[in-house]
């Protein structure tokens, strides 16, 4: 109850009333931050997607005129405009809608995981993944643990070996999905693109391998030239510097990429590598360094024969998914 002193007088005790009650208005706002609703994010997406109102409308079976309500809705809660009509009248993003389109597209995607988990049936059973080492150690961790988080009662067993070896054991059905160089995927298997970018020659951020003269390499695969059992991406350094007539030696050869970080971190040799991956201690070389360019490379998912089972499929359409939340699905990273 709101008491008043006994000497105030009515036009007092009104001003005090009303500055109590914006104060509680001001702290109940506080407390209560706007929210967006899924819907209207969805709706901008698409319109964002297809820089068209109409197929939005379509994409959603709503008329054009709410699929526009909705973005005013949207532009109201953020208190910004997120689309305007450039020269043609064509739908352009500003600079909050650039701003907002990629933080929309996560949010959807976490609530439809969210919902997917909740009504999907329960997805049991073990799937098999192979993949190199410098997939695992680069890219999988946070993929894996995003996958264990939705899909606890499922076990995933992971095979580190180069790709010519997880070939073999695609062929063999010892796996039900593998990740592999673009290119090397088995006869009568198709694989989907993950992700395409730039190889980098590699060197020690404290020491200068890369100036020697003959080249010190580390590569991988004991037999990295190989064109069974050797290295995709030795072979396209070896192709580089024979081009460019550079000369060059095999110093070091391990089983696996990670295994060439080794002696290029103590500044004896030079490796091949892609650049998002690269411990404390690597560095990419510099185009004005003078090695040659390196070819684009790219990591493919693969089926293996009979992969057929829910639970690699739901594994293969996680992978899929991070990789094109990533931004990195069939472009350069």
């Amino acid at each position: 109850m709101f008491r008043t002193a006994p000497n105030m007088g009515a036009s007092e005790v009104s001003e005090k009333r009303i500055v109590v009650m914006q104060r509680i208005r001001y702290i109940d706002g506080m407390s209560q931050p706007a929210t967006i609703d899924p819907d209207l994010l969805r709706a901008f997406v698409l319109i964002a997607e297809g820089r068209s109102f109409t197929s939005a409308a379509n994409l959603v079976a709503r008329t054009q005129s709410a699929v526009s309500m909705q973005i005013k809705r949207l532009e109201a809660t953020l208190g910004q405009p997120v689309l305007h009509r450039g020269k043609g009248n064509a739908i352009e993003l500003t600079p909050h809608g650039q701003f907002l389109l990629v933080r929309a597209r996560q949010i959807l995607a976490l609530n439809d995981e969210v919902v997917a988990t909740f009504r999907a049936p329960q997805i049991a059973g073990t799937v098999r993944l192979g993949t190199p080492d410098d997939y695992a150690f680069g890219y999988l961790p946070p993929v894996l643990k995003a996958f264990a988080d939705t899909h606890p009662a499922v076990q995933v067993d992971v095979l580190c070996e180069p790709s010519s070896g997880l070939v073999d054991r695609l062929k063999r059905g010892e796996l039900d999905l593998a990740l592999l160089s673009d290119g090397s995927e088995p006869r009568g298997m198709t694989g989907v693109l993950l992700w395409r970018g730039q190889l980098v020659w590699v060197t020690s951020t404290r020491y200068a391998p890369h100036r020697l003269d003959p080249l010190p390499l580390a590569l991988a695969s004991p037999d990295p030239l190989s064109e069974r059992h050797g290295c995709d991406w030795g072979r396209a350094a070896v192709q580089a510097l024979e081009r460019a007539g550079r000369r060059f030696r095999i110093a070091y050869t391990s089983g696996s990429q990670v295994g060439t970080h080794a002696p290029v971190l103590a500044g004896l040799a030079v490796t091949v590598s892609a650049q998002a991956w690269l411990p404390d201690g690597l560095r990419p070389v510099r185009p004005e360094e003078g090695l040659p360019a390196l070819p684009d490379y790219g990591i493919v998912l693969v089926r293996g024969r009979g992969a057929g089972q829910k639970v690699a499929d739901a594994l293969a359409a996680h992978i899929e998914e991070s990789c094109r939340l990533d931004g990195r699905q069939g472009r350069a990273a």
